[in-house]
């Protein structure tokens, strides 16, 4: 799993990412080899077709094995989303696990696209975002991949434009950039709408999305990034948003606390998107996933284990359950 997300890696940088020794590494990876599960080159090590299918197959018997696909129909049920994935671990505590949940936003992504469920694709930034661009691949010269809203002021590789760019890349696709920061005035936001013909092109083309993948945050954090003034950020703490997605903060019940001015794509827009995907992990999202699922559609939610157990677990204090049926 471990060479699968950084391949081509090399034997002494794998031995410090799993903490072992190179002589004790080495005849693992000696072993997976003579397998056929592992290719050698002068890049370093990387998973065979056999070895990709190997993983796929233990994947569904680690699920199985920790219960994680009665937890995936737990919420499945209880949020009302359409498809629920759940990848093993906490991003929080596990660099790795972010990127699997990227890839797994990815192999989805994928899939619609195959099944033509649409043409024009919308993006969120962030950390899983941008796993997901990176490890996203495919051939599809028809479609046309957007920013969801406006830079963020975050790391130039973690901002929708960026992700958009290199998603369009790594697919064969074509991209539209939207140059207009986010959380402007209304008044300032429809002066640049107005005046530049080029961004209400890309503006238009973000709202007829058929496909949106976004990230959830925490709404202390995001406020933070936003910049938000301090009164106000104490303000929507206290009462109770918990959650952020394309710049609504809610609470835990999904209740609206604040919404931020936009360009692109607004809460508001979203029941006219075809497909839309949640993508987010960590113990610590827990309560923004289950804001964000309860106060717009999600079709499909891509989280991890510590993530989905925690939502489970205030659900379950809130419908006074012992215990969550079929774990």
């Amino acid at each position: 799993r471990q060479v699968s997300n950084e391949q081509p890696i090399g034997r002494r940088a794998l031995a410090g990412r799993l903490n072992l020794s190179e002589r004790v590494l080495r005849s693992q990876v000696d072993f997976l080899k003579g397998c056929g599960l592992l290719s050698y080159s002068t890049a370093g090590m990387s998973v065979t077709v056999e070895g990709n299918e190997i993983l796929q197959e233990l994947a569904e018997y680690v699920r199985k094995l920790q219960g994680l696909s009665s937890l995936e129909q737990f919420l499945l049920e209880r949020l009302s989303i359409k498809k629920v994935i759940i990848i093993p671990g906490d991003s929080d505590r596990e660099q790795v696990v972010k990127r699997e949940i990227g890839r797994a936003a990815a192999h989805t992504l994928v899939s619609l696209l195959e099944e033509d469920k649409g043409r024009v694709v919308a993006v969120s930034g962030g950390t899983t975002l941008a796993a997901a661009a990176q490890n996203i691949r495919g051939n599809f010269p028809d479609v046309v991949i957007v920013p969801a809203r406006g830079g963020l002021g975050d790391t130039l590789e973690l901002q929708a434009n960026t992700i958009a760019t290199v998603m369009a890349r790594n697919l064969k696709a074509s991209y539209r950039q939207l140059y207009v920061p986010d959380s402007v005035s209304q008044e300032i936001l429809n002066s640049i709408l107005a005046e530049d013909a080029g961004i209400r092109a890309v503006v238009n083309t973000i709202k007829h999305a058929d496909i949106l993948v976004h990230g959830i945050g925490r709404a202390d954090v995001m406020a933070r990034h936003r910049h938000l003034p301090q009164p106000l950020i104490d303000r929507l703490l206290q009462e109770g948003a918990v959650g952020e997605a394309v710049g609504q903060y809610s609470d835990i019940k999904g209740c609206q606390v604040y919404m931020t001015n936009n360009a692109g794509l607004m809460m508001h827009d979203l029941p006219h998107i075809g497909t839309i995907i949640g993508v987010a992990g960590g113990k610590s999202k827990a309560r923004a996933i289950l804001a964000v699922s309860r106060a717009t559609r999600q079709d499909i939610l891509i989280t991890d284990e510590a993530a989905a157990m925690e939502v489970a677990s205030v659900m379950e204090k809130e419908e006074g359950l012992d215990h969550i049926p079929g774990l």
